[in-house]
């Protein structure tokens, strides 16, 4: 099993930027694919990026493609979110998975693991 811990939510006007960070213990990370994703109030849960077991490989909702970048540090157990141009409709909150599947996925069913979520409120 693996435990996920996410960091970095909070307010920011549109424009901005903010960084999330997910921090994996418990498990070989580098064994995960890594991915997050986000609700709003009301809404389901969406996909917003992915990212292979290497790093190698990233995938991206449509809605955020170009402004977003997914990463992450195998030695650190860490991925991270780096969200530049950020709108008032990514306002959600947001929350890191873990698969251990060797494909990505971008559906949320196919994550055993998740993150507790972090805020992420952009204002206009």
């Amino acid at each position: 099993q693996v435990q996920l811990v996410e960091s970095g939510g909070g307010l920011v006007q549109a424009g901005g930027s903010l960084r999330l960070s997910c921090l994996a213990s418990g498990s070989t990370f580098s064994r995960y694919v890594m991915g997050w994703f986000r609700q709003a109030p009301g809404k389901e849960r969406e996909f917003v990026a992915a990212i292979s077991r290497s790093g190698g490989n990233t995938y991206y909702a449509d809605s955020v493609k170009g402004r977003f970048t997914i990463s992450r540090d195998n030695a650190k157990n860490t991925v991270h979110l780096q969200m530049n141009s950020l709108k008032p409709e990514d306002t959600a909150v947001y929350y890191c998975a873990a698969d251990p599947s060797l494909v990505v996925f971008t559906s949320h069913s196919a994550y055993d693991y998740w993150g507790q979520g972090t805020q992420v409120t952009v204002s206009s």
